[in-house]
């Protein structure tokens, strides 16, 4: 049972096209190993949509449509390829179609019913730790689920170009499941335009609160990482993490589609003890780069050599 799909639905989770109710289905955690890793995507998404449905693009083992975009994120993640300890995937999918406000909202019900999810998987197997890795408003989905759980309940969390606010998340981590989770915040300022867009059209809980490519607060149990900070992906490299840089300006879907970036979050979810978060900011650089230096970078442009000259190294 290396992945199961699960949907947030109008009486509570379910189970997604599939036979059986949660409970059955999540029987079988009591009998496994390995870690619970819940994936949750952000805006655009929703169960059974034609084009547009996660459980058949990002949380499927073989994806069906083929676009930039399109990763299988449980493969990634170490799912399918039948090690006896691998644990369990668990793709989880809300409604976030329609327009930004109505899924914002939308994400705070679906992160209440990620929390009965998570709620059920430790009551099956209480000694399995359970992780989390979402992406855009998604994040906003596992942060609001945190303030549902108990103390304990979510172990590592991967954010990927998260769309909250600050003091939000700020909030969601000082309840008794937030200040015993550990929080990897992966930024980029390839996302800079999507986190101006959220800062424009959401108002924010307080006047100049950011997104979380720039506001959350580091803390014990908060790393932030700019993974397209050239200083970033040199101490990755020096971790064992060869990630790719980043090409685009703007790019919103760059965290998790960049290679690389995948063998770095599997090994922060499965291998825990041997990358804490203490020793990962020791090695990382002090500073993010600016909002827009990314967009504002002039392009290196590269002129002919005079006639004759050759090129001096």
């Amino acid at each position: 049972m290396p992945l199961i799909h699960v949907n947030a639905g109008p009486m509570g989770p379910m189970v997604h096209d599939g036979p059986g109710d949660l409970d059955s289905v999540l029987s079988g955690l009591a009998a496994g190993d390995g870690p619970v890793i819940v994936m949750v995507h952000g805006f655009k998404y929703a169960p059974n949509h034609p084009t547009e449905c996660p459980h058949r693009h990002i949380f499927s083992l073989a994806p069906e449509r083929t676009c930039f975009k399109v990763r299988s994120w449980p493969a990634g993640l170490g799912f399918g390829a039948g090690a006896p300890d691998e644990g369990l995937g668990i793709g989880f999918g809300w409604q976030a179609r329609g327009h930004i406000w109505g899924a914002y909202a939308e994400a705070a019900e679906a992160g209440r019913q990620l929390a009965q999810v998570i709620e059920m998987c430790r009551a099956i197997a209480p000694e399995r730790p359970i992780h989390a890795v979402a992406h855009s408003l998604g994040a906003r989905v596992v942060l609001s689920a945190l303030r549902h759980l108990q103390a304990g309940a979510l172990s590592r969390v991967i954010l990927l170009a998260g769309a909250e606010f600050g003091q939000r998340a700020a909030e969601a981590l000082d309840t008794p499941a937030g200040r015993c989770a550990e929080v990897i915040n992966i930024t980029s300022r390839e996302n800079d335009f999507y986190d101006f867009l959220l800062e424009c059209l959401i108002a924010p809980p307080k006047r100049g609160d950011r997104s979380l490519g720039l506001a959350l607060p580091s803390g014990a149990n908060v790393l932030n990482l700019q993974m397209d900070h050239s200083g970033t992906l040199a101490a990755l490299e020096r971790a064992g993490f060869a990630i790719a840089p980043a090409t685009a300006r703007i790019c919103h879907w760059s965290p998790y589609t960049r290679p690389g970036v995948f063998g770095l979050y599997n090994s922060l979810l499965r291998r825990g003890p041997d990358l804490p978060l203490g020793a990962l900011r020791a090695a990382l650089p002090c500073v993010s780069e600016p909002r827009w230096s990314r967009l504002l970078t002039l392009p290196e442009i590269r002129l002919p050599l005079p006639m004759g000259r050759k090129p001096s190294f």
